[in-house]
């Protein structure tokens, strides 16, 4: 099969990282989350790309076997868990506290909850953090890409994590030659990658799985032996504490361990095709306990499980100058405050991936369409319908959440997208109840949702067979935006 991305002569990782990004972007082949660019794509199609993991010979006889927690590999991680005497190991966020989690489902987990601990709220809830001194064999681990080529090149996401990891297994001696090592990409992610590009710590793949197709590479390249120290500086041996604990043991083996140089960032060099990530300073709130017991920082690190960084746009500012008299009104408005916060602006709802920190609200365009999310169960946490939303793509602009009243609100961006996600949580069950959705009353009586009305007293719980009532018409014990 002739690769569709064509890759120039001369061109750089990032060259070839952005042509991928571009090409998944301008043709519509990833679900969420979107955009693509700095992620590993989570490409449509990849959950059966993923179920291919256990047709290989090298998975039916291992008993270790390590996934990245990227989003398009969750369908390997469950994979490993409904495959009884197999162990799931992750990699620690960011490898911040250590290298490796093990995921750990309850005893006697039934299909529903595989699938939770198989997502990134699993690796939260159900993983147990791995010493350095433990002594563990993998197997096969599974990695994404954003490109490969067919002789086991591969390139990740630019940050070295996966490279770093391998290494650092290979010096624990968790990893050695006869580890296979698999990769699940979409079709149009398997291109010519000139072997020049390739380094000596770059992680090669022996396995390439795609929708379409089984790839065996018989790569002839080597895989990274251990940590190549002149590799990393100071700066990342500060963010990885772990390395430090790796860099003392091997100093003390007699290994050379001397750090590389920081690389100096120019106009015209490698990271001049590097987006640079944008983080808004915020005021730190007192920590608040959702209805989890999780605070809200708790709740962002969930989400850099992932290892997706943040790639919020700023839709079009409404700007003081353009509101001319209406600004009063609108201050008035946006100004409420939520769980004592208020900011006082004003701005174009934008999807946010994760964390279930309370926000001030934000005024939505009157097109925004709200669906009744009905029966939800008791006990059930907000991060829990997060994570199912997610996975039936169906992630609303904002989550209205009203747990005691065992229901939910689902802002989406206007009726089209409204119906989409009605089709998609057709069905839903959690926790063993199913879950009810339709538009919410104020859609079919021709009230535009996103309009909020003045906090009414707490209604009572509702009864079991009550109807979807009119959009956050009762007290609002969570808004998500």
């Amino acid at each position: 099969m002739d690769p569709v991305i064509k890759i120039n002569p001369g061109g750089s990782k990032w060259d070839i990282r952005q042509k991928v990004w571009d090409y998944i972007e301008e043709k519509n082949l990833a679900n969420f989350p979107r955009p693509v660019h700095n992620r590993i794509p989570n490409f449509k199609g990849a959950f059966a790309a993923c179920a291919k993991v256990s047709e290989l010979q090298a998975f039916i006889h291992t008993s270790e076997v390590k996934v990245d927690p990227d989003k398009p590999l969750e369908g390997a991680r469950l994979a490993v868990l409904q495959v009884a005497r197999k162990t799931l190991l992750v990699p620690t966020p960011r490898l911040r506290t250590g290298l490796f989690n093990r995921i750990t489902p309850p005893q006697g987990a039934s299909k529903e909850q595989l699938r939770i601990c198989s997502s990134s709220q699993g690796v939260k809830d159900f993983s147990v953090p791995v010493g350095l001194d433990a002594k563990i064999k993998i197997d096969l681990m599974v990695v994404g890409s954003v490109a490969v080529s067919e002789k086991g090149f591969r390139i990740g996401k630019g940050e070295g994590f996966a490279d770093l990891e391998y290494g650092m297994m290979a010096s624990m001696g968790a990893v050695n030659e006869s580890t296979v090592v698999v990769t699940v990409v979409h079709d149009c992610q398997v291109m010519d990658i000139p072997e020049d590009l390739m380094g000596s710590h770059d992680l090669t793949v022996d396995y390439i799985l795609t929708p379409t197709r089984v790839i065996k590479t018989d790569c002839q390249l080597p895989k990274p032996r251990g940590i190549i120290w002149n590799k990393l500086d100071t700066e990342k041996l500060q963010k990885i504490p772990i390395l430090k604990k790796l860099r003392a043991l091997e100093e003390q083996a007699g290994k050379d361990v001397t750090l590389g140089a920081a690389p100096v960032a120019t106009g015209a060099g490698l990271h001049a095709s590097q987006p640079k990530r944008q983080t808004r300073r915020r005021p730190r709130p007192n920590t608040q306990q959702d209805a989890e017991g999780e605070s809200s920082q708790d709740s962002r690190l969930e989400k850099r499980i992932e290892g997706e960084p943040k790639a919020r746009q700023h839709l079009t500012r409404m700007s003081k100058e353009s509101r001319g008299d209406g600004k009063a009104g609108n201050e008035q408005e946006t100004g409420k405050t939520i769980k004592g916060k208020s900011r006082g602006n004003t701005k174009e709802q934008v999807p946010e991936e994760g964390g279930n920190e309370v926000k001030s609200q934000r005024k939505l365009h009157l097109s925004v369409t709200t669906v009744y999310l009905g029966g939800i169960p008791a006990g059930l946490r907000v991060s829990e319908l997060k994570t199912a939303l997610r996975e039936r793509e169906a992630t609303p602009l904002r989550l209205t959440w009203q747990g005691a009243q065992h229901r939910a609100f689902l802002d989406y961006s206007d009726p089209q997208a409204a119906d989409q996600a009605l089709e998609a949580l057709q069905g839903l069950s959690l926790n063993g109840h199913s879950l009810q959705a339709e538009l919410a009353k104020s859609q079919r009586g021709g009230r535009k949702s996103g309009h909020f009305s003045r906090r009414p007293k707490p209604a009572a719980a509702p009864k079991s067979e009550e109807s979807a009532p009119d959009a956050k018409s009762d007290a609002t014990e969570k808004t998500e935006q």
